[in-house]
């Protein structure tokens, strides 16, 4: 027999073997299938054996059955009926219990035979009873997951902070009123929910977590945050609603890595300003008593989203308002507002509440027409009263004919070039020629009737970062587009394409693209190589695959919509894309995940569908061989002595590792 280490689950027993050296190998056999009675079904147990995966969730247990902490270390009931070497179901190779889920049940409880499963990787307990955790919780040294959400913890164990490897750890809906000494040391620790807690302060030394990424401390009683927040350099979102809050350290506005932010339900009189927020996507502000919005509460938002602004007592929107080119949904509803900026016309907003404010400038009827027509009525006044503005240029007998049409106003003061909405077949040269040495950072050529780039579009590369062609008949992208080097976002929906040009590579800042509405039968191979996009709005195609493996290279994207395509399988390695915040599979005709999981959001289906990644069931002729020995054995019919209670017992694998090399030995002292 060799010596060879099994692979897979199996490299975990052999580590284990190391723990209990010098014990007897033949301990701890015991037939197994016993404390079960009906609660555990040995078939599921005997397919967990094999997949590493037991599912006890809404089974009404009071407590969880020996059988379950046991099942690697006992021999399985089956071994009992079949014997055959030749059998096709092989019990013996069997794998370590890496997830364990015994949620919504009865539990009160856990007891120390927890440290039974060293090789657990998830633990999922939530919607239980439970007021403690057993001390033995330490030895789940491979633990990366713990679920203790829905329970009646008061305090948690100091042992906890022994989890080295814990990256994701939900203890929501508890009772905690503070929170463990040494709880930094969980160092591995990526996403932390305590919501729904009642804990009154967050010690500063929380701030020593340096590999978190999402921190959840909403619905507690918090009245500060301690300034030792920003040393978090990898948090990315952090969700602080509904507590006490009246200020915000202004260390928190220099977190660079920070792309959300909740602050809604508190006590906040101003906002604070960002000036390093610079990734910043969504800033949630509601239900204060902020009075003030200045622009220098804006000026930093480069890449905002959603501002949420909604039943505060907001008088005015500052005018600089314009300068948030990525803001898709503004809520404003329910402040003291009694006018806008028309310049907020020209901003690409999806959503636009304003209902619940003394308005005097809309009329009541465009308000509830929606957000395009409030728009366009911004717009519109505009350019009625752009010759009158301040800043924009005059007409005068000079000014050529074409030019008047132009929106010089924008191009002055919002370094926008907007030849929007004029069913033109091309973009006149007087447009271009308008521009003169301003700079301009964003071009609108929307709703038109163009059919290729306009090749003009090159003399902006140095400056545009927005481009929006949306509404046009484009079949095809020509090179003009594709060197316009510090292009952030770009909106083709509503064309004719079905490809896009391989020379898009050379788009190294683009953060955003929307592509929906047109004839992509793919997923563009181009998008894959263009690592800073962080949002591919795709939906409405015809789009049948996407690439996992590829995708997962994208560590920036974290939206991407595909509803409304022709996806009839989603692959399950789309699970391993984390930093995915964002997937929108609606009306595809998939069979699975059904409508249930896509309605719980982004989180469950990536959970869903990285719970289908199939995974090998270890196997080798090592293990084989280790079994005849193993019948050979009388510890079969007779079972053996008990383990040091104070060490895991062996598993089946380590018992026939340790009987190979008792045979190996034995050899040796034949042949001297």
């Amino acid at each position: 027999m060799g010596g060879a280490a099994v692979s897979g689950p199996g490299t975990l027993n052999m580590s284990r073997m190391k723990l209990v050296a010098g014990l007897d190998p033949r301990a701890g056999f015991k037939a197994g299938g016993r404390d079960c009675g009906t609660s555990v079904p040995q078939g599921l147990l005997k397919a967990a054996r094999k997949s590493g995966q037991l599912n006890l969730s809404g089974r009404n247990l009071s407590e969880v059955p020996q059988c379950v902490w046991r099942i690697n270390v006992d021999i399985p009931e089956e071994a009992n009926q079949n014997l055959s070497f030749g059998a096709t179901e092989r019990w013996w190779e069997q794998t370590d219990l890496t997830k364990l889920i015994i949620s919504n049940n009865k539990l009160q409880s856990l007891t120390d035979d927890l440290r039974l499963l060293p090789a657990l990787t998830v633990l999922d307990i939530h919607d239980n009873q439970l007021t403690s955790l057993p001390s033995a919780i330490r030895e789940l040294a491979n633990l990366q997951k713990l679920n203790i959400s829905h329970n009646k913890l008061k305090i948690l164990p100091e042992e906890i902070t022994n989890l080295r490897n814990l990256k994701c750890l939900y203890l929501q809906h508890n009772e905690l009123i503070c929170i463990s000494e040494g709880f930094e040391q969980l160092s591995s620790l990526e996403d932390l929910d305590l919501s729904n807690n009642r804990l009154t302060t967050v010690p500063a030394s929380f701030s020593s977590l340096s590999s978190l990424v999402r921190l959840n401390l909403s619905s507690n009683q918090l009245k500060s945050l301690p300034a030792e927040i920003n040393r978090m350099k990898r948090l990315k979102h952090l969700d602080c609603n509904s507590n006490l809050l009246e200020t915000i350290p202004p260390e928190l506005a220099a977190m660079e890595s920070l792309e959300l932010l909740y602050l809604r339900r508190n006590k906040l009189r101003f906002l604070p300003e960002f000036p390093s927020c610079s990734l910043l996507k969504e800033l949630h502000v509601g239900e204060n008593q902020i009075e003030m919005l200045e622009a220098e509460h804006l000026k930093h938002l480069n890449s905002i989203l959603v501002l949420d602004l909604r039943d505060n007592k907001l008088k005015s929107v500052p005018d600089e308002i314009i300068l948030l080119h990525s803001l898709e949904r503004l809520d404003l509803s329910n402040n003291d507002i009694s006018s806008l900026p028309y310049s907020l016309g020209n901003l690409h907003l999806k959503f636009l509440a304003l209902e619940g404010n003394p308005l005097r400038t809309i009329r009541r009827e465009i308000i509830n027409k929606g957000t395009q027509e409030v728009l366009k009525y911004l717009q519109s006044k505009i350019k009625d009263d752009g010759p009158s503005q301040r800043d924009s240029a005059t007409e005068t007998a000079m000014t050529l004919p074409s030019e008047s049409r132009v929106n010089i106003h924008a191009i002055i003061t919002l370094k926008m070039l907007d030849y929007s909405d004029k069913q033109a077949t091309l973009i006149p040269d007087e447009v271009f020629d308008a521009v003169k040495s301003n700079i301009i950072t964003s071009v609108n050529f929307s709703k038109n009737q163009i059919c290729e780039i306009p090749k003009r579009m090159v003399e902006l590369k140095e400056t545009v970062s927005d481009v929006n062609l949306s509404f046009n008949k484009l079949s095809s992208i020509s090179l003009e587009l594709c060197m316009l080097q510090k292009l952030t976002f770009l909106d083709l929906r509503n064309n004719f394409l079905n490809s896009l040009p391989e020379e898009m590579e050379l788009l190294v800042r683009l953060q955003t693209i929307n592509l929906s509405f047109n004839r992509f039968k793919m997923l563009p191979e181009v998008l894959y190589r263009i690592f800073t996009l962080e949002t591919i709005l795709i939906s409405n195609n015809q789009v049948g695959s996407v690439d996992p493996q590829k995708m997962k290279m994208m560590e920036n994207l974290t939206t991407l919509d595909l509803q409304n395509n022709d996806l009839l399988q989603i692959p399950p390695e789309l699970g391993n894309c984390v930093n995915l915040r964002t997937l929108l599979l609606d009306g595809n005709p998939f069979r699975v995940p059904r409508a249930a999981i896509l309605m719980k959001g982004t989180a469950a289906i990536l959970e869903y569908l990285r719970d289908r990644i199939p995974t090998s069931i270890p196997s080798s002729g090592t293990e084989r061989l280790c079994y005849q020995a193993l019948r050979r054995s009388p510890l079969l019919q007779e079972g053996g002595a008990a383990l040091d209670s104070r060490k895991p017992p062996l598993t089946l694998t380590q018992k026939c590792d340790s009987l190979e090399r008792e045979s190996k030995e034995s050899r040796k002292l034949e042949l001297s």
